[in-house]
């Protein structure tokens, strides 16, 4: 018999393959609670019917999290070069319509000028500009129907005031 310093390179060597690997779904029965697996019914199905939705949503996250991972690219204008294209995808402003600089200095980004048009939760709103935003804190402000301002602010963080005198709030962009 081999002795147990002999097995101890071999389980370590297991041990980091282990964890090096992407996660596996745990199963659907260790995501819920034990509450909440017999309201939804599941205490009541077989094994082999719990293996397929477990199946079903590995088939369902494994797409959903490689799209995650390689978003795909932006579509290149037209007549513009690859490295034109790179430097457009590298701006994190531009995606949320923040200016066009060659810049990502938040102080040098103008700020954004919208309409609030709806409410579409109790701290998310809608833009005139299509765009959706919610407080990363309460808005203590009646924002419908005002032209408010979305400033850029370190970290890449944003800040809604409705005018130059107004206590700003944390936003973030939702859509």
């Amino acid at each position: 018999m081999k002795s147990p310093a002999f097995f101890l390179p071999l389980l370590l060597a297991l041990a980091s393959a282990a964890s090096s690997a992407e996660p596996i779904f745990p199963g659907l029965q260790s995501v819920l609670t034990p509450t909440e697996w017999q309201r939804a019914g599941l205490d009541r199905l077989t094994p082999d019917q719990i293996g397929v939705i477990d199946a079903a949503l590995i088939r369902h996250h494994a797409p959903a999290a490689t799209l995650a991972a390689n978003p795909p690219p932006l579509d290149p204008a037209p007549g513009t070069t690859p490295q034109e294209n790179a430097l457009t995808r590298s701006r994190f402003w531009t995606r949320f319509g923040f200016g066009k600089g060659d810049t990502a200095d938040w102080r040098k980004q103008p700020p954004m000028h919208a309409k609030v048009t709806s409410w579409q939760g109790a701290n998310r709103f809608a833009l005139d500009t299509g765009q959706v935003w919610e407080g990363v804190e309460p808005i203590p402000y009646e924002i419908l129907g005002a032209t408010i301002t979305i400033e850029a602010r370190p970290l890449g963080a944003f800040a809604l005031k409705l005018n130059e005198t107004s206590m700003a709030v944390r936003v973030r962009r939702v859509k």
